[in-house]
């Protein structure tokens, strides 16, 4: 985040680059990145002449190269993006004698998702020397929450941990799909509104009661009739809540527990980290780990591999999801 914004803080001073090529795994950085160039570098009236959008499929580099050595009409320059440029990527080293000589009146802009370019490669370092090479890395699921009230918070937002982790939880590490939902709660709510799960509830649609964060807070208590009423309620909701996700969620929260049995420091701050949890969270790892000692905790890792099996058709004579939802809650029990 911090280099996305000294990006944008350059173009802000004048300090404007002849390319910019935004790459990796995680799109949502590249497509604010092009959308604020797409916005800010030229006027509105500059525009309609001197802002072209190109899409990877659809042209080849000589296409791009003839349209960036263009010259702008009654502009100081003009603006070319490239979006989808990944579609490119078999060709994309015939780049290099435009990048050694870029036109000095064009922002040329490549949005090259999912893909990395080779670093050690001729014409990756031409685009560090003579423009701009930005990485957007895939957060991990423990960064995602910190993401969440960092972006809250520039928008005058608080979070709830609660609520925080429900998003995480459902949403993974889809940093746009994230963001989309909370633009909307703050469509809804006034700045300074702490958002809580009966806010994720109402306005994003995910119960607070049953959801798989739920499920595993009633595994680790052992209240079992509570684990019970929420399986039954993903079995009536398999598109909602597919089973694939439901162990996988699960089988990871024994992982964390195995791990939390391992770990000589049991320092709250070492656990929180070591396992990947929010402190604030640490207190249900407490007391499942007193329910589920370290022997217990490996029996249930195994199992839960062959309910995940079973839930993707192998061996299970097309089991329905509520009988492996009960097998597997079952084996965690028992």
């Amino acid at each position: 985040m911090d280099e996305v914004v000294k990006i944008v803080n350059d173009i802000k001073a004048g300090n404007i680059k002849p390319i910019y090529f935004l790459m990796g795994e995680e799109p949502y950085y590249i497509d604010k990145l092009s959308e604020y160039i797409e916005q800010n570098i030229l006027s509105e009236e500059e525009r309609g002449f001197n802002q072209t959008v190109l899409y990877g499929r659809d042209v080849s580099i000589e296409d791009i190269v003839s349209t960036a050595k263009r010259y702008p009409m009654m502009a100081d320059r003009q603006v070319v993006i490239v979006k989808e440029a990944q579609d490119l990527s078999r060709t994309i080293d015939k780049i290099e004698s435009y990048v050694n000589n870029p036109m000095a009146t064009t922002v040329l802009v490549f949005c090259y998702k999912y893909k990395t370019l080779d670093k050690r490669k001729k014409v990756t370092k031409l685009l560090a020397q003579n423009g701009i090479v930005y990485e957007s890395k895939k957060l991990y699921e423990n960064q995602v929450g910190d993401w969440i009230k960092r972006v809250l918070a520039g928008k005058k937002y608080t979070i709830d941990p609660k609520a925080n982790a429900m998003l995480v939880e459902f949403l993974g590490t889809d940093l746009s799909k994230i963001n989309n939902e909370l633009e909307k709660l703050q469509i809804i709510l006034p700045q300074g509104t702490v958002i809580t799960p009966q806010h994720i509830e109402e306005n994003i649609g995910f119960s607070k009661d049953y959801n798989v964060f739920e499920l595993r807070k009633a595994i680790g208590e052992r209240n079992q009739l509570k684990a019970y009423k929420i399986a039954e309620n993903f079995a009536h909701n398999p598109k909602e809540y597919p089973l694939v996700m439901t162990t996988g969620l699960v089988f990871g929260f024994f992982v964390q527990l195995l791990k939390y049995h391992g770990l000589k420091d049991k320092n709250p701050k070492n656990v929180a980290a070591a396992i990947g949890v929010n402190p604030y969270f640490l207190k249900e790892y407490d007391l499942a780990i007193k329910n589920y000692p370290m022997r217990k905790v490996s029996q249930i890792i195994g199992a839960l591999r062959d309910v995940d099996v079973k839930s993707k058709g192998v061996g299970a004579n097309a089991l329905p999801q509520s009988d492996l939802l009960k097998e597997m809650l079952y084996k965690i029990f028992n």
